[in-house]
Parts: structure tokens; sequence; C-alpha cells
């Protein structure tokens, strides 16, 4: 059973949550958790629970904190659209800013050994890139970032091992400029770029609109080899 609470991270413009869970140890390495479109919801939630479970300490920011503090909408139509409309007011600046003033308060965390590393989906994988590049996390995994292939000048500045997972039938991250970051990364030990034959948002078992079970356990089993190497826990895997 993992334990949870909140913490708090203070920037200039004030303060926002950092939902944290511990392993069932009470500690471990830590990973920050960036949220998709939908807030720190079901989904978000439960991958948390799931990278809790393998022995890390994960805290989840609340990304819209400036402008709708702890947004959460549902899997729907209306959901969808409501939730591209809140993650059209965030500024991307101020968004990247918040995410690195949270790693930094979750490495803070008593429970947390060493420096955290950083996981996102969707928003929050383009977010993650980001924090790669003006942060300093142990290593990085992307998850399908539409903004990551026009980012790629961010990539001198990227330091840590960093895992970027794509889906090659994505209606919102077309396959040119996956293929543009593939072919930009190849020969960089620092990079990992993994592609899946599926569409957005393929790891969200809560929206049966984009879930691919086979293209999610394939990306997940990649994942957790990536965070046992990089980011070891006593079990030495996230399962």
């Amino acid at each position: 059973m993992t334990q949870q609470r909140r913490e708090q991270v203070t920037v200039d413009a004030g303060s926002f949550d950092l939902h944290l869970w511990l392993p069932p140890s009470g500690r471990g390495p830590g990973v920050l958790l960036i949220q998709e479109i939908f807030g720190v919801g079901p989904y978000i939630r439960d991958v948390a629970e799931r990278l809790a479970a393998a022995g890390y300490v994960v805290g989840a920011p609340d990304v819209f904190w400036r402008f709708h503090p702890n947004y959460v909408a549902e899997h729907t139509p209306e959901g969808i659209q409501a939730s591209i409309e809140k993650a059209g007011q965030l500024d991307p600046q101020h968004a990247v800013s918040d995410c690195v003033a949270a790693l930094r308060r979750l490495g803070e965390v008593p429970e947390v050994d060493d420096r955290p590393g950083v996981l996102g989906f969707c928003l929050g994988g383009t977010l993650a890139f980001g924090v790669a590049a003006a942060g300093d996390p142990r290593c990085c995994v992307s998850y399908y970032g539409s903004n990551v292939p026009q980012m790629l000048d961010l990539v001198p500045e990227i330091r840590c091992p960093t895992l970027l997972i794509f889906g090659d039938q994505d209606p919102y991250i077309p396959f040119e400029g996956v293929a543009d970051v593939r072919d930009e990364l190849a020969d960089d030990p620092r990079f990992i770029v993994h592609i899946e034959h599926a569409g957005h948002a393929f790891d969200n078992h809560k929206a049966p609109m984009f879930y691919n079970e086979a293209a999610a356990d394939a990306a997940w089993a990649q994942t957790s080899a990536f965070l046992a190497e990089h980011l070891p826990t006593a079990s030495g895997a996230a399962s």
C-alpha cells in the first residue's frame, strides 16, 4: 500500500501542490511525474501508483495552478476540448520553470534518495524535455511530447540520459517530426528514441479512444528497463 500526501512548491508568483506518493518501503529514488492536459487525474494517479509500487517516490505537480488550480477533466470529447483550451492558457516558460522548481522540491523531500528523474506524458512529455534542458534531472522519459520536434535546439543543454517515446500514427505529431527527432539523435549516446505502431496517448488506459494495450505494454517495458538502469530502485525496475 502506497502512502500519499501533498507538498508545496514555492516560486516567485506563489505556491502550488506537489502530489506525492511514497513506495511501500517508505523511501526511494524520486520521479517527477508531469501530467497530461487532463490534470493530475485518475490516469496520472494510476501511473504514480504503478511507479510507487515499484519503489519510487513520485511527485506530480499541479501544472495549471496559475489559472485553474487542481484542474481535472474527464476523458470525453468535452473533456478533451476543455483541456486543450486550458493547455492554451499555459505559458511554456513559466510551466517549465515551475516544473524545474517542483523537481528541486522533490529532491528535498526526506524520503527521496539522490537526484530525481522526470517523466511526462503528452503535454508533460514536452515539459519533461524542457526540464531536462533547464534543470538537472538524473534522467528523463518523454512520452509523445507534441512540441519535442520543435525543441531540438535544446539538445545541447540536455546532459542526462533521455528516452523519447512516440507513436508513428499520432495525429498531433506528424511522423515527419518524429523522424527528424530520430535522425537528429541517432548517433547521440544520451538519447534513445523509441517508436511504437500507435497513435497519441496510447498509454492512457482511462481513454479508450487513445489506449493501445500492446503499444503501452511495449513502451512501459522500455521505460522500466531505462529507469532500472539510470534510476534504480532497491527492486531494480519499474514493473
